[in-house]
């Protein structure tokens, strides 16, 4: 860290809250039952937990791996309105996700930022078509726009794009975006929602719904993933935030009231590749509107490497680890080679991987009828009172949870205590009001910890570098203060190493290992992330 850099930090805030594993157990069981039980540690379940807690609910949420392990941490990284719902007509959605967006980028500014993307087109009816839909999205925009959409000639797209194939080149459009770290930022939603007084604990798994007298949920059973030890949650409200996985829940809830189990999401698989910042060079991400399957294809400069993608593909099982298809990742390179003039090979690959979308199909009717498979958000109250809410997408998180919260008022499980607080509430690493200069164009470095980065310079192996920028004292921080377990915990999600470079993520593994050991007195799983690892470099 530069001298210059270092000034940024120097005021930074106290010493931040352990999360030391053992208390935040005992507080599972307290006398009075929450207000609210979340099963889910994804992006939704924390950004319900943090409004709910700012506004003077008591709160406890479990998740029975890590936070944001499964689809939350799978993103394309973008933090974006939705360009191709406005081709859909869905305005409403479109002006939500635009301001969702700037507010995102200002209670996260250490973990969000603009980002500028260029439309290569090649036909000469894509300038005037694109560009239309694209001057509305900055009208729809407004105050809140991140930059105007300019049109550019070839010589002016070469220039953004050098590695851009030429051939028939008719110009581009440029327009703005945001782009965000998901994991880290589910970290600081998490973190605040524990400042405002809720308690969280990952690797706790929900066994059992609890009923009352009246058959209505009024907690939960769960077991501490670790010990095996069951702690019970009582509480006035339980929401199933499981995301693609809120099918098993509800599953429990069903079969406790003896009724037959229906299931709501039709999960979706996107394979994300990673590959070198040569292939696309420079700051801008590039945009291709309409693939040969129809799909939006995303080259996004990220974190010093460059993100390919996405596929969308259905997948009826529901792995934590799921696998791409060989045809996926044939397409994502075809697609590639396509509009790169350098297009990167299979050998260029750094790592691959999977996110799987919980796209939501409403029960069917009494006809028997299926509705229209949704990519909004969806909240349902059971018959026993068990909230579920699931889809949607990360730009609106906290839209999400203020729609249940509602939906919470509306079933009478929690009375009305006071307005939503989170518009203008900054997450942890930006609540001292410092401008932290970053670039989510780079390595990640100590400028993801906003204005903490100096306390974590103040703990043991603050000068020992493990690789790829991440010290010893980086570790340390992570287990006292960032709930991480083990060492996935560390290097795929309060570090990104593992998804931008798996090899080099498992190369400093049994140091990271051995410091994570140090400090829980647990086994952090070594072999584990070695063999995840490798999945990870593992093409099909």
């Amino acid at each position: 860290m530069t001298s210059s850099q270092a000034d940024l930090f120097d005021d930074s805030p106290l010493a931040p809250s352990t999360t030391e594993r053992r208390a935040l157990l005992a507080k599972l069981e307290r006398p009075e039952p929450y207000d609210l039980a979340i099963i889910g540690g994804g992006a939704t379940g924390l950004g319900l937990a943090l409004d709910a807690a700012a506004r003077g609910f008591t709160v406890a949420l479990i998740d029975a791996t890590d936070f944001a392990k499964g689809t939350s941490s799978r993103s394309t990284k973008l933090v974006h309105g939705g360009v191709r719902y406005l081709a859909q007509g869905n305005i409403s959605l479109v002006y939500e996700a635009l301001h969702e967006r700037a507010t995102l980028l200002h209670n996260a500014p250490h973990l969000a930022r603009a980002l500028s993307f260029v439309m290569p087109c090649y036909r000469f009816w894509e300038m005037p078509f694109y560009g239309a839909g694209l001057l509305l999205y900055d009208l729809l925009a407004g105050r809140r726009s991140l930059g105007r959409t300019h049109f550019h000639g070839v010589a002016a797209t070469q220039t953004a794009l050098p590695n851009l194939n030429s051939n028939r080149l008719k110009g581009s459009i440029q327009y703005w975006d945001g782009q965000f770290d998901d994991a880290r930022l589910a970290l600081a939603l998490a973190r605040t929602a524990a400042q405002h007084g809720a308690t969280l604990v990952n690797y706790c798994r929900a066994v059992e719904l609890l009923h009352d007298e009246n058959n209505h949920v009024c907690g939960l059973l769960a077991q501490d993933v670790e010990s095996g030890l069951p702690y019970t949650i009582r509480a006035r409200c339980v929401v199933n935030a499981t995301g693609v996985w809120v099918d098993e829940i509800r599953q429990l809830d069903d079969e406790a009231r003896g009724e037959p189990s229906q299931s709501i999401v039709s999960p979706s698989q996107g394979v994300h590749v990673v590959v070198d910042r040569e292939f696309l060079p420079g700051d801008q991400a590039l945009i291709v509107p309409h693939t040969s399957d129809g799909r939006v294809l995303f080259a996004v400069p990220w974190l010093g490497k460059v993100i390919l993608g996405t596929t969308d593909t259905p997948r009826h099982d529901l792995s934590q680890e799921p696998e791409p298809f060989h045809e996926e990742l044939e397409f994502i390179l075809r697609e590639a080679a396509k509009y790169l003039q350098r297009p990167p090979t299979r050998a260029d690959i750094k790592s691959i991987w999977v996110g799987l979308r919980p796209l939501v199909k409403p029960p069917t009717d009494a006809a028997g009828n299926t509705k229209k498979i949704s990519r909004e958000h969806t909240v349902l109250v059971s018959p026993s009172q068990l909230v579920t809410v699931t889809g949607g997408k990360w730009t609106t998180y906290r839209a999400m949870a203020a729609d249940v919260l509602k939906h919470c008022y509306e079933a009478k499980l929690l009375v009305e205590k006071a307005p939503c607080t989170t518009e203008n509430l900054l997450l942890i690493g930006a609540q001292t009001g410092q401008a932290v200069e970053h670039s989510l164009h780079e390595m990640p470095g100590l400028a993801a910890y906003g204005d903490e980065a100096s306390f974590v310079q103040t703990l043991p192996g603050a000068g020992q570098v493990l690789g790829a920028g991440i010290t010893a004292a980086m570790v340390r921080f992570a287990v006292r203060y960032e709930y991480a377990r083990t060492v996935e915990d560390v290097l795929a999600r309060r570090s990104r190493l593992l998804f931008l470079d798996a090899r080099l993520a498992a190369s400093i593994a049994p140091a990271v290992s051995q410091i994570i050991a140090e400090e829980t007195g647990q086994d952090p799983g070594l072999a584990a992330f070695l063999a995840l690892a490798s999945h990870y470099t593992t093409l099909p």
